[in-house]
């Protein structure tokens, strides 16, 4: 599905200017002198050609390889003869010699020098007296056949010595003669009561082949690639019986014949052997001589024979050209295009034949120059598409490239020019695999009358798709233009894919000559009109390229006929350039043969140089207004930006296009790799010089493998790859997207790759939308297999997996195997587990679901997996599915049964080999045991600097944690490096700064810190320590808020203050401070009433005891005399108790007092400190709640000095209530100050004189337990600390 393009010409004329008088003069007079052959001199670069002359015999002429120059050429030899008819000009680059064989049969040589000049006269090395017919070299150069004039064939050196020598007719089929055994054929057969007497035909005379009139007679001969064989077509020898034809004879590089093939009916002298050695090209005319011919078939064209001489197809010329006659086939050194030169009567032209799937497409039509012939045709034996004409005055030097037309992504069009016919296929819409076509678009010319008569060749030079628009544009090689407008069917539907509408045509400037590329382009300029450009390449008689640009502003949709409405002609310096395909009409540029590229400025009508390939790129695009992207023949890929040196983006390319954002190229290692071009212009446009190439180089593009030897849309099998799968995956178009991949046979990793974040987060609508069961295996099993991050497969597994099980587990249940199975590592236990989950719900399901899994996975890894989960009733099922012998499994597992469960698994990790866990099977034991028993100090003594510590660290701190013991238990943790534990137990322990160390160290994200530091605030908070509380979440959860609201709660104003200050959020006053600091005072104020009003209660109650005590002493001590305990109040005898009898009975109270129990005792003594009313231990409990009604003014007091200041400078009325709260707390404060110098007041104290006796000493005794309160609890001290703010006195003594 390529075109061959024209990428460069070089013309050299004998005379200075050829002209049309010049032309006219020649076709009166003759021409004199006629440029016959030519050939390339690949060491040296040099052409050298040969031209026949009657009055100068044979001259030699030179010119340089280089299509930049189209200088005349240079007379460099000559050799007088007088029959100057060449047959063969050959350059031997190994002797350094120029050979020239002229049809008289001299062998002529020149030497060269390294220069390409001749350094000796002509030397006639041989001469053959019957003359030669026909002479070629073998392509190694080594080897010479000649055909002489009395018919002999002579192989030679190339140093002329003769090898062999033979006459070329012979009547043997060659040493290939095929063996005859008789098998298979019709008279071996039984052929019943019929008998083989019907085998018998009646003699006939064989059908007589007619002479073709055109034939000269001459034999022709061709060489194999490999030289190993050469092939001789020739005119048979005229019997009685037939008359002259052609036959093809095949020789081995020894002369010696291989095989002979039949005469064919029409074949012509023609002959090409194709380098590759499979076919031996040459054409057969069989047209009819009239209406009663019925031999021939009317057809004429190229036919083609084996080695052995077997006809194998061919093809035929179209239109006038089977009335032609064809001179001579070549075949260029890949063996792709075969060049056939056709004699026409108005001009020669030569037509490029290339085949693709068993079609021959006409790609090229090269007519002669001036309506004149062509009088050789060769190839490049190196330079595979580079092909040399001569005619009577020119040596002409084309070079041509492979080129894809492609169009625009809108419509996936593609154009392939065969002949007359441009085949078209939308590949949006429809994938028709070539010679087929959607479409077969008629580029037939007529003939300009304007031309003089030139003839214009009927095959497009190039043509081009606009890559914005469904726009074709063609050109011709004498400078006619065509332009269409496809209007291609997008949506589906019935009805053609395409209808093409001719919208303009013209011909071009004749001042300039080999118009080779068009290039159309066009932009939207609203929505009802468009602006086209079509930009032609071409020639002046000079060489220097020209760009034509004509445009058309305004075009109205949709599109009937154009007209120009600006034409531009930009002259440049350079020859054989290259326009860059693009896709707007500001966006031309033009690349020179050594990869410059510079912008066209239409306007101006010049270009400037903006950037540059290191090589030349024959085939570039680009891309915006920034970057260039270019294919070099050695397969390169350059990428280039403005103003900056190209760099290579790979270097075994084949092909390469432009779409959805990607550079798409195949490679020789039968791949598509994708680049995206914003990664690309990202690193062109950040580094600098060879690390532009090294970052490219390492960049692991995306890539899929392809047959071998795929190219972007070359030919062939078709394999339409839409990149446009990204689009559907960034709309969440799941099951499309995975529709194309398995398509595709992209690997399903992408629809991952491309987004992981979109991705996981649309899981449940991948399910939903993909929904099939072998869908979603297939696709866990792609993505599991893929050069994914293990992590990255873990995670699309398991969350795959849990959507799955929340959907329909029993549906699903083989989905969800293979997304235990399919990660990395594989979670067999899990996959079990599940199993055995499901066996109590749906044995049937579980069945099938074992024998999958066992499919999956060896059944042997199943059953010892099984077995290391410690489930019995588990290895019983997978064994007893996977079939395997119950006398190999069934003792072992009741040996295991048997024993202790720790001891158990110590067995089965030993059997599976799992050392290490075998051992941690056994420690296990151990560390049940001291749990179990407390062990804890002995087991940190025996396990210490071994691993067990730790697990023994982490017993020890649970068991901590476990009697609250909170900052024991986070100091073991942190021993044991358990910080999630540890910080637990931080928590629970109110030790924020260590809690917040140990997450610092940790790394815990910022949204886990800031929960941690808003539980722990509001802990902190509870329990009153509002300024640690807003520490932690202004430092921690970075709330300033919620900080100023808890120091706001504790008073703390000043520092709420500084914090907004600091932090600038000043409008948390009004919203947070002004409320809480009113609040305060409110509660402050709550306070002092309450603390008012238990003064006023608690000191009338004090006065009504003092009373009491003073009135009625008994009443008040309760006074209870326990000599009258075991007195019977009904004794006859009866005395008044003394003090002495009071204490000589005491005994018997002390004996019953001793029998309470330290129960009652405690509770005796709870009651005593209680203060209950009505106790004598009341007055003590009203004065120690004084005191501590003191304790509570100092705190109040304090309080309040930290609030005044705030309350002060807030508002006004901030300040009236700092005024009254001043006041109502220096009432208070004056209250309780003479309540306790009222209370503690001291009583006189009576002197008497102390009797020292044995009844003073008992009475002190008893009176140390009647010891007056005011002298146990002693006066307490007012806090004497200013804490007014003079500010708020004046206020008060302000008049309200």
């Amino acid at each position: 599905m390529r075109n061959l393009v024209p990428s460069a010409i070089k013309i050299s004329t004998l005379e200075p200017a050829y002209n049309e008088q010049i032309s006219d003069t020649l076709s009166s007079n003759g021409v004199q002198e006629s440029i016959v052959a030519a050939a390339f001199d690949v060491d040296r670069g040099f052409i050298f050609a040969a031209s026949e002359d009657a009055q100068f015999g044979v001259r030699i002429w030179r010119t340089p390889v280089d299509p930049c120059e189209w200088d005349a050429p240079i007379l460099c030899g000559s050799f007088s003869t007088i029959d100057p008819k060449v047959l063969s000009l050959r350059v031997i680059g190994e002797s350094a010699q120029l050979i020239l064989v002229t049809r008289s049969g001299d062998t002529v040589t020149w030497q060269l020098d390294d220069s390409g000049e001749l350094i000796s006269g002509p030397d006639i090395v041989g001469s053959v007296d019957a003359g030669i017919l026909s002479v070629e070299w073998s392509p190694d150069d080594t080897l010479l056949v000649m055909i002489t004039g009395d018919e002999n064939l002579i192989l030679m050196t190339s140093t002329f010595d003769v090898l062999s020598e033979a006459p070329l007719h012979t009547e043997d089929f060659g040493e290939d003669a095929p063996i005859n055994v008789g098998w298979g054929a019709k008279e071996t057969q039984f052929h019943g009561s019929i008998g083989r007497a019907h085998l018998k035909t009646s003699p006939q005379s064989p059908t007589p082949i007619q002479e073709d009139p055109n034939d000269d007679g001459l034999p022709r001969i061709s060489w194999r690639g490999d030289g190993a064989y050469f092939v001789v077509s020739s005119l048979a020898r005229q019997t009685s019986q037939s008359v002259k034809a052609r036959v093809l004879r095949v020789y081995s590089n020894e002369a010696r014949l291989q095989s002979t093939a039949e005469i064919v009916a029409g074949l012509e002298p023609s002959l090409s052997w194709r380098p590759s050695g499979n076919l031996i090209a040459s054409t057969q005319n069989e047209t009819r001589a009239g209406p009663s011919d019925t031999q021939r078939t009317g057809k004429h064209g190229v036919v083609f024979f084996e080695r052995n001489g077997l006809p194998h197809g061919g093809f035929n010329l179209r239109g006038e050209d089977r009335d032609s006659r064809i001179k001579h086939l070549a075949w260029s050194s890949d063996s792709n295009v075969l060049a056939v030169h056709i004699e026409r009567a108005h001009g020669d032209v030569v037509q490029l034949w290339t085949t693709g799937n068993y079609h021959w497409y006409l790609k090229q039509e090269i007519s002669a120059p001036l309506s004149t012939h062509f009088t050789s045709v060769n190839w490049h034996p190196e330079v595979s598409m580079r092909l040399l004409l001569t005619s009577p005055l020119q040596i002409i030097q084309q070079d041509y490239a492979w080129e894809t037309c492609a169009g625009a992504n809108g419509t996936g069009c593609v154009g392939v020019i065969d002949g007359q016919k441009i085949l078209l296929t939308p590949f949006r819409t429809q994938n028709i695999p070539p010679p087929m076509s959607s479409h077969q678009l008629s580029s037939k010319t007529l003939t300009d009358a304007l031309s003089g008569g030139l003839f214009l060749s009927q095959v497009p030079h190039h043509i081009s798709l606009s890559q914005s628009h469904d726009l074709l544009a063609a050109v011709w090689q004498e400078g006619h233009v065509m332009m269409w407008a496809l209007q291609t069917r997008i949506m589906p539907g019935g009805g053609a894919a395409m209808n093409p509408i001719l919208i303009w045509s013209a011909n071009l400037p004749r001042e300039l000559c080999h118009y080779r590329q068009v290039i159309v382009s066009s932009e939207n300029s609203d929505d009802d009109h468009r602006t086209i450009s079509a930009a032609i390449l071409g020639s002046d008689v000079n060489g220097n390229d020209r760009i034509v640009i004509h445009d058309f502003e305004h075009v109205i949709l949709p599109f009937k006929s154009i007209s120009v409405t600006g034409s531009r002609t930009v002259s440049l310096q350079q020859k054989n350039g290259r326009l860059v395909p693009h896709e707007l009409p500001g966006h031309l540029a033009w690349q020179a043969p050594d990869g410059s590229i510079f912008q066209v400025h239409r306007e101006e009508e010049s270009c400037s140089q903006i950037c540059s390939f290191t090589e030349y790129c024959p085939s570039s695009q680009r891309i915006d207004a920034h970057l260039f992207v270019g294919l070099s023949a050695g397969g390169k890929v350059y990428t280039a930006i403005l103003n900056a040196e190209s760099t290579v983006l790979a270097s075994n390319v084949n092909s390469f296009t432009v779409a959805s954002g990607f550079v798409i190229f195949t490679t020789t290692s039968h791949d598509v790799q994708f680049a995206p071009l914003e990664t690309v212009v990202a690193i062109l446009a950040s580094c600098q010089g060879n690390d532009k190439t090294v970052e490219l180089a390492s960049q692991a593009w995306q890539k899929r493998r392809v047959e071998r030897g795929s190219r972007i849309m070359p030919r062939g099998n078709l394999e339409t790859i839409n990149p446009a799968t990204y689009g559907d995956l960034d709309a969440g178009l799941w099951r499309k997207a995975f529709m194309a991949c398995r398509k595709h046979r992209i690997d399903f990793s992408i629809i991952v790759e491309h987004n992981q974040d979109i991705f996981m987060a649309g899981i449940p609508a991948f399910v939903e939308q993909i929904e099939d069961v072998d869908y979603i295996n297939l696709f866990l099993t792609s993505v599991g297999r893929s050069q994914l991050p293990a992590e990255v497969v873990a995670n699309v597994c398991d969350s795959v997996r849990q959507t799955l099980e929340d959907k329909d587990l029993t549906k699903y249940v083989n989905s969800i195997l293979t997304a235990y199975v399919v990660k990395s590592p594989p979670d067999h236990e899990a996959g079990l587990a599940l199993l055995l989950r499901l066996r109590g719900v749906n044995p049937s399901l579980v069945e099938e679901a074992v024998k999958y899994i066992i499919f999956l996975v060896d059944a042997d890894r199943l059953f010892d997996t099984a077995l290391g989960m410690y489930d019995f009733s588990l290895v019983l099922m997978v064994a007893q599915h996977a079939q395997k012998d119950p006398r190999e499994y069934l003792p072992f597992l009741r040996e295991l049964r048997a024993l202790p469960q720790y001891y158990q698994h110590f067995k089965i990790d030993d059997h599976l080999k799992r050392r290490t866990k075998a051992l941690r099977s056994l420690s296990l034991a151990a560390l049940d045991y001291l749990d179990i028993h407390q062990l804890h100090d002995e087991a940190l003594a025996i396990w210490q600097g071994t691993d067990k510590y730790k697990d023994v660290l982490g017993i020890y701190g649970a068991w901590l944690f476990d009697r609250h013991e909170y900052h024991q238990a986070a100091t073991v943790f942190v021993e044991a490096s358990d910080a999630r534990r540890a910080m637990i137990s931080y928590e629970r322990a109110l030790q924020w700064q260590e809690l917040f160390e140990l997450c610092v160290k940790e790394q815990l994200d910022g949204d886990e810190i800031a929960d941690i530091a808003y539980r722990i605030a509001d802990e902190l908070f509870s329990k009153k320590r509002f300024s640690e509380s807003a520490r932690v979440l202004l430092d921690y959860a970075k709330d300033v808020r919620q900080a100023i609201h808890s120091l706001a709660q504790g008073n703390e104003f000043a520092e709420a203050r500084r914090i907004i200050a600091l932090h600038g959020n000043s409008e948390l006053v009004d919203q947070v401070l002004l409320p809480c600091a009113l609040d305060c005072r409110a509660q402050i104020g709550d306070d002092i009433n309450e603390m008012r009003e238990q003064l006023c209660k608690q000191v009338a109650r004090l006065m009504e005891l003092r009373i009491k005590k003073v009135e009625e002493p008994d009443a008040f001590y309760n006074y209870d005399d326990p000599t009258l305990h075991n007195v019977d109040v009904m004794t006859d005898l009866s005395m008044a108790p003394t003090t002495f009898t009071r204490y000589t009975v005491a005994p018997s109270a002390t004996s019953k007092a001793s029998k309470r129990s330290s129960k009652t005792k405690r509770k005796m003594e709870r009651k005593l400190g209680s203060g209950r009313k009505g106790t004598v231990d009341e007055e003590e409990y009203i004065l120690k709640s004084v005191t501590k009604l003191v304790e509570r003014c100092a705190t109040i007091q304090r309080e309040i000095k930290k609030l005044l200041p705030h309350l002060l400078q807030l508002s006004q009325t901030h300040r009236d209530e700092g005024v009254g709260l001043q006041v109502d707390f220096d009432q208070l404060q004056s209250e309780l100050r003479a309540a306790i110098e009222d209370i503690w007041k001291k009583k006189p104290d009576a002197d008497e004189p102390a009797v020292d006796s044995w009844a003073t000493r008992m009475q002190e005794k008893a009176k140390e337990q009647l010891v007056e309160p005011l002298q146990r609890v002693f006066k307490p001290e007012m806090s004497t600390s200013e804490w007014r703010l003079k500010l708020l006195q004046v206020q008060q003594k302000l008049p309200q």
